[in-house]
């Protein structure tokens, strides 16, 4: 199968396309040059594809989880034991969403493709993990349930000043 090279060796390539795949799923637009679009749509349409069909594999189960009694301030209450300050837990019944097989191996080959997201949190120092996979699952895949593939849409919007590489502007459609 043929693909472009994009002036690049095997390592940088892959890394630049996964970056770019990582990019499109999170913003859902990017701007970037043809060549990269094409070559990055490829990508992008594989995870849609295997999200789309494994959406719906999954169980509900309820377990028990240890929960920190907080006070009115949203602080963990604590309380001291043998001299030591302990948090106080509640055990609550919580509903989990539990993989079957087929979705955990997707979800492997979807995380295998994508890089680890940071989502600013409220101070600088608090950054919150983002799960892609998860997006990929409950919200991009739920729109393209009735799709059979053409999940991105590349509009083209000039060249570029300084080389004039033709700039598109990639989206899920």
């Amino acid at each position: 199968m043929q693909y472009r090279k994009l002036g690049r060796t095997s390592p940088q390539r892959k890394a630049m396309i996964r970056s770019l795949v990582t990019q499109l799923i999170w913003h859902e637009k990017i701007k970037t040059t043809e060549a990269r679009a094409k070559e990055t749509r490829k990508e992008v349409e594989k995870l849609i594809k295997l999200a789309v069909k494994e959406k719906d594999n999954f169980e509900e189960v309820t377990v028990k989880a240890k929960v920190a009694k907080k006070d009115a301030n949203g602080n963990r209450i604590k309380k001291e034991v043998d001299g030591k300050k302990k948090v106080e837990y509640d055990i609550v019944d919580k509903t989990v969403k539990k993989d079957k097989p087929s979705r955990l191996n997707a979800r492997r080959k979807i995380l295998a493709v994508l890089y680890p997201v940071k989502e600013e949190g409220d101070t600088k120092k608090k950054r919150i993990a983002v799960n892609l996979a998860n997006k990929l699952f409950d919200e991009i895949a739920p729109r393209y349930e009735g799709r059979k593939g053409g999940y991105t849409r590349i509009i083209k919007i000039g060249e570029r000043k300084g080389d004039a590489s033709m700039q598109v502007l990639m989206e899920l459609v």
